[in-house]
């Protein structure tokens, strides 16, 4: 063995599992810190939307003492409001568990788990979503159309649960889960092909038919899908037709979450493991590059927007299977329109997507607490809930004001080329 040799394996090895969690430090040290800085913004706002604690620093020459201690007072509550709301109370949670485990009685332990529910049912249909736009910003396209994908995802599952009748969950369940992904895919990939083959620009179409798609659900839910009665709603889906629950009465959890987990594998396989996954992120990363490699820039963009339009359709459709059990007019809560956040958030990745989801459904679970328990106007709740997203979204201002350096990242993360592309 030569002396070169000799000197090569005298050299100690790398140290993997400090190298791994340094990684994990500097990846999650960013998003805390935008966090923090959200919520501190935020007090401001808190503060200074109770009338009495305004009255108090108004007369802070005379008593500062009682100011400070009642700003300090109506942050405590309020955010002790927001994450009780989301995660709900460690103790009370325990003591049902106690409970349960000594007589068998599971009533206190389920009432304390409702908070950590309504996160987990609130993030669903948001993971769905922002894998949709994630994936579409992935190809360079700007798909705002995921809100009218989600209708028509919907509609088509609604129909195919309530008019079909007898058959076995086996059966019934996929056929509707397949009609929402299906309709969604339809409607995304009509602003796919006008993109591939006139130019037409995604965002003005997929803009364009979220209102067709809002028109045509009034429509159908007021007239040929209506059930009798005033109300416009839909007939009730079948039972061989739900999500099935994962969690005994009022708790609404149910197997959709897994599906959307389920997605975002499939997102990540689909986008990293195979030839079309490649072909989306190449002409996505540079579309000039791209065509000069033979790649098909317009039937990659079809298949792209049919993709996205699929997921999002399949956040309506957990909506409707999961949780609702028919539809009515106006029935999402702006989901689609949320995802574009999300998938920002995540860096149009279907890990940061499905943390993206579940912490804007903890703020959103939470945000109902705060404004009942803690007295919050409703307004302030959103204003920290968009503080939550322009820091998280923006990190280059959190390291200025952490001073914190900045590290490079590997790999790329694409969103779209501009309007003009």
């Amino acid at each position: 063995m030569t002396a070169p040799e000799v000197a090569v394996e005298a050299q100690p090895q790398p140290p993997v599992r400090r190298a791994f969690w340094r990684q994990a430090f500097q990846a999650l040290l960013l998003p805390v810190l935008a966090i923090v800085t959200a919520l501190l913004l935020s007090s401001v706002f808190i503060i200074i939307s109770d009338p009495e604690v305004v009255a108090l620093w108004r007369e802070i020459t005379v008593a500062p003492g009682v100011a400070l201690a009642a700003s300090w007072e109506k942050l405590r509550l309020a955010y002790r409001a927001m994450l009780e709301g989301g995660l709900g109370n460690p103790a009370l949670i325990w003591q049902g568990f106690q409970t349960w485990v000594t007589t068998g009685d599971a009533t206190q332990l389920v009432k304390s788990l409702e908070a950590i529910d309504r996160t987990l049912v609130y993030s669903t249909p948001y993971i769905f979503a922002g894998l949709a736009v994630a994936l579409g910003f992935r190809c360079g396209l700007f798909n705002i159309g995921a809100e009218g994908q989600l209708f028509v995802g919907a509609l088509a599952a609604t129909y195919i649960g309530y008019s079909i009748k007898g058959l076995p969950l086996v059966i019934h369940l996929p056929l509707a889960l397949a009609a929402g992904a299906a309709a969604g895919a339809v409607w995304a990939a009509v602003a796919g092909v006008l993109k591939a083959y006139t130019g037409a620009h995604e965002v003005v179409t997929t803009i364009m038919l979220n209102y067709i798609a809002f028109r045509l659900s009034d429509f159908l839910l007021t007239g040929p899908m209506k059930r009798s009665g005033f109300n416009p709603v839909s007939p009730p889906v079948e039972e061989s037709a739900w999500l099935p629950k994962l969690a005994p009465d009022p708790l609404r959890f149910h197997s959709g979450f897994f599906l959307a987990l389920l997605a975002a594998y499939f997102v990540y396989w689909f986008l990293w493991k195979t030839t079309w996954g490649f072909e989306i992120r190449t002409v996505g990363a540079n579309p000039d590059a791209a065509r000069y490699a033979g790649i098909s820039i317009a039937r990659n963009y079809i298949i792209a927007m049919a993709l996205s339009g699929a997921l999002a359709g399949l956040a309506g459709t957990s909506e409707i299977l999961g949780v609702n059990r028919f539809m009515a007019q106006a029935f999402s809560s702006g989901y689609g329109f949320d995802s574009i956040a999300l998938a920002l958030l995540g860096k149009s990745h279907p890990t940061g997507v499905v943390l993206a989801s579940l912490l804007w459904g903890f703020l959103r679970a939470g945000a109902t607490r705060m404004q009942s328990a803690a007295g919050i106007p409703i307004d302030i709740v959103q204003i920290v809930q968009g503080m939550v997203i322009v820091f998280v979204a923006a990190p280059a201002l959190v390291r200025f004001i952490w001073r914190v350096r900045a590290v490079q990242e590997e790999g790329e993360t694409i969103f779209t080329r501009g309007w003009g592309a």
